[in-house]
């Protein structure tokens, strides 16, 4: 892994570390992908105080050991990265434990059998779009079925500042930008996840006119959230990066990238809400197509030009991905527009009733 990245022209020692983290973080895949599975689960039944616990049993665990594995084990960076796994399988058992024995769940239970694949098909449909949409989405850290590959346009950012003339500053500038989107996009993605989860259940239950309701709610909700959010973030310019590093060079450029960065925060705001719109209402494929073409035909590409041919370096690289994002939120907010909500609802109940079909054929074997 280390050698790929220098192969990029990545400094040799960051590359180093880089590598040991990332094969040490592999194992994370297998329960990370358990978890996910569980999450929309729990979710489209409005079932999110477990989740929250479970969340809170699984910080109070991670945090300890976090710290032992970095600084008392010796593993340094390789500790946190198995740190990281050890708590996706902390939260997977909590929440096997909930799904295995809580009476919320006992009418949606369904044992193993090889019926299930027959909805592999529809699930592939959907999911396929989405990763396409998480591909070509970085503003959102938050992992979820979602957001799985959406990291990548968030890494190639990274690397792209790797390679301008101070790499060490323009890296630890950007990665300080991303670290402070990635913790307010937790906001905006619990507001997008109710989207989903409200819409979605709306068009099922036929009621089009309560979906749009609810659009319309979480886009005030997400407006107001990212004002209060940006101001108080501009308010502390001078002393953000005083947060992440010691170094007067670094805070001065941090301070110098905050107005970019306040109007990312509005953006990633408002494109996490519409993302979790598009998710509850079935249309994955065209968000899919909406953020290739705002990130990897206009965002990455003018990230490069700015960034490397007009020497605006790290302040231009990110300019030209908060221009694909501005892009993305016109797109996506065209498309809500335009949605006509009871052709959303009449396929959702088709979707419906399939399943239905399929699971009383289920209960008619087990019986």
């Amino acid at each position: 892994m280390d050698k790929l990245l220098v192969f990029f022209g990545q400094d040799p020692v960051v590359s180093l570390e880089a590598g040991k983290y990332a094969i040490w973080l592999i194992p994370s895949l297998f329960p990370h992908a358990i978890l996910e599975s569980m999450v929309p689960y729990l979710q489209t039944q409005s079932l999110i105080l477990p989740m929250l616990l479970c969340s809170i049993v699984t910080l109070s665990f991670h945090i300890p050991l976090c710290w032992a594995l970095v600084f008392k084990s010796g593993l340094g960076t390789k500790g946190a990265a198995l740190s990281i796994s050890l708590s996706y399988w902390v939260d997977v058992i909590a929440l096997g434990i909930y799904l295995k024995y809580s009476p919320a769940c006992e009418k949606s239970r369904a044992p193993f059998s090889r019926d299930v694949f027959l909805s592999i098909g529809e699930f592939f449909r959907f999911a396929l779009p989405s990763a396409g949409m998480s591909l070509f989405d970085p503003d959102i850290s938050r992992p979820c079925t979602m957001y799985s590959l959406e990291w990548w346009s968030f890494e190639l950012l990274v690397l792209l500042s790797g390679l301008l003339a101070n790499p060490e500053l323009e890296s630890s500038v950007l990665s300080i930008c991303i670290t402070t989107t990635s913790l307010h996009s937790l906001i905006p993605y619990s507001i997008g996840a109710a989207a989903s989860t409200r819409v979605s259940n709306e068009l099922g239950a036929g009621n089009p006119r309560a979906a749009q309701l609810s659009v319309c709610t979480v886009m005030v909700l997400a407006i107001a959230e990212a004002i209060t959010v940006s101001a108080a973030l501009y308010c502390c310019r001078s002393i953000l990066g005083y947060a992440y590093s010691g170094e007067k060079e670094v805070v001065d450029y941090v301070r110098e990238m905050i107005p970019l960065l306040c109007l990312s925060i509005i953006m990633d705001s408002l494109t996490a809400i519409l993302s979790g719109i598009a998710r509850g209402s079935g249309w994955q494929h065209i968000g899919a197509y909406v953020n290739f073409g705002a990130y990897y035909v206009v965002g990455i590409p003018l990230a490069i030009v700015l960034g490397f041919f007009q020497n605006l370096r790290g302040e231009g690289i990110w300019g030209g991905i908060l221009t694909g994002t501005i892009l993305q939120v016109i797109l996506l907010t065209s498309a809500t527009y335009l949605t006509n909500w009871q052709v959303q609802a009449n396929k959702a109940r088709e979707r419906i009733f399939k399943g239905r079909i399929r699971a009383d054929k289920l209960i008619d074997q087990l019986n």
